[in-house]
């Protein structure tokens, strides 16, 4: 009799029930994130970044336990794990009210962030605030 897999719901925590899926951006499995490692030098900043895979894992799980909304969240960082800090922290302040002057302003960093990095989801959420922006005259520069 072979054991019944996995669904995504029963694979929380991931680092406790299904460790083997997730690993570092440079291919270590969690296994070998340890403080020993650590201080062997054997792990360095790079190994502590999370993936855009386990993030969709992380998705997965949110969705298949019932939150929609956490889901998506999970999905659009995926999309921004390889986006530089610095263009997110300005996408941030642009999306704030009265800081972008228009619509095309929100509409060109949607551009830029599917074009360069293919953050579909995060240009998606960008465009549908460009649009509620418009519709409700949050254009006005405020700062």
């Amino acid at each position: 009799m072979s054991a019944k897999p996995l669904s995504d719901l029963d694979l929380y925590p991931v680092a406790e029930k299904a460790p083997e899926r997730v690993t570092t951006p440079t291919g270590k499995p969690l296994s070998a994130l340890t403080l020993e490692a650590v201080l062997a030098g054997e792990v360095g900043n790079e190994d502590i970044a999370i993936t855009p895979e386990a993030l969709i894992l992380q998705a997965n799980i949110a969705r298949a336990a019932g939150r929609a909304t956490l889901a998506a969240n999970f999905e659009r960082a995926a999309d921004l794990v390889r986006v530089p800090q610095d263009l997110i922290l300005d996408t941030y302040e642009l999306l704030r009210p009265g800081r972008a002057e228009n619509v095309q302003q929100l509409l060109d960093r949607a551009a830029l962030l599917r074009r360069d990095y293919g953050a579909e989801r995060v240009a998606a959420l960008i465009e549908e605030a460009a649009a509620v922006y418009a519709r409700r005259g949050l254009f006005v520069k405020r700062y």
